[in-house]
């Protein structure tokens, strides 16, 4: 029996503790990304065989899809505020809770909670919240003068009423936050302090720049996680437009006026609702081609800093 050379040992070793590594990208990665890339040029309606039809589903997305250009409007704006206000209100409370002298167990728990919350349940009980008709945020503005939106009701807000929902679910970034901030040395804010730096001026110079990465890490899972955004959007919309859902009923999403639906939504109308698995390809290669180059972008902007500061 030949023994084999100690390179040779050496290299399935490696390949040994890549394996589950290597396996679970093929499996869950590279087989669905090229099955989806194959199914994008074939028509195919899940029972029977795919025939292929070149480019006849992309120009169907492009140029005859009614609603592609809303959906994915109200997903890329969704990325936009939605990304932006999390990490900025998710640092903020961040900063406030590593603040305090007292009570900070309650507060981060408080602030945690909301998270927790199932999203199904979390978004039915934030619709109701904000009915224009009974819910107690309108009825208590209404008390102290403020004529209160419609929320979900309005096209106009539907898409800000989503963004608070998902601020009001905080907790997940608050507590990423907490621990960069927690991270960050003490000898750093003290010797600022000897040089006469103020609150703001630590802040810039010594926490902002050892919690970069935490930051670019939430905008990145951020921007890909909103890239997914199904449920929340399809719940409130289903609650607010009051339609009865029951066994077999089918829903059109994105109430109301198409201002909550979102490109997520619209693949699995198109693929599960139509049974047009072709044009469901290509609606998810655009949501990943979109999210691969924004995050591309953002990770060299920050090689780039990372180089200048250098």
């Amino acid at each position: 029996m030949a023994t084999l050379s100690p390179p040779t040992r050496r290299r399935l070793r490696t390949l040994g503790f890549l394996s589950p590594w290597l396996i679970g990208f093929s499996v869950f990665f590279a087989y669905p990304l090229i099955a989806t890339v194959y199914f994008s040029f074939m028509h195919y309606n899940q029972i029977k065989e795919p025939t292929f039809v070149g480019l006849k589903n992309w120009r169907y997305v492009f140029e005859q899809m009614p609603l592609f250009g809303p959906a994915l409007w109200n997903t890329l704006w969704l990325v936009v505020v939605m990304v932006a206000l999390r990490v900025l209100f998710g640092l903020s409370l961040g900063l406030l809770v590593t603040k305090l002298k007292s009570g900070v167990g309650f507060f981060r728990t408080a602030f945690y909670i909301p998270y927790l919350a199932p999203p199904v349940a979390a978004t039915v009980a934030f619709v109701f919240l904000l009915n224009p008709g009974s819910g107690p945020v309108n009825e208590i503005l209404a008390k102290v003068g403020i004529d209160a939106p419609t929320w979900f009701n309005d096209p106009n807000w539907a898409k800000p009423s989503l963004v608070m929902l998902s601020l009001w679910g905080i907790g997940d970034l608050m507590v990423i936050f907490m621990a960069a901030l927690l991270d960050v040395p003490k000898e750093q804010y003290e010797a600022a302090e000897l040089d006469g730096a103020g609150a703001w001026a630590k802040f810039r110079y010594v926490t902002w720049p050892s919690i970069t990465p935490i930051v670019m890490f939430a905008v990145v899972t951020g921007i890909v996680q909103t890239m997914q955004y199904y449920t929340q959007a399809l719940v409130a919309g289903k609650v607010a437009s009051g339609v009865n859902i029951g066994p077999g009923s089918v829903v059109q999403p994105g109430y109301p006026d198409h201002s909550t639906l979102t490109v997520p939504q619209l693949v699995y109308q198109m693929g599960f609702q139509n049974f047009n698995t072709g044009a469901a390809c290509v609606l998810s290669l655009v949501l990943f081609a979109i999210a691969m180059a924004a995050t591309l972008l953002l990770m060299r902007k920050r090689s780039g800093l990372l180089s200048a500061e250098d």
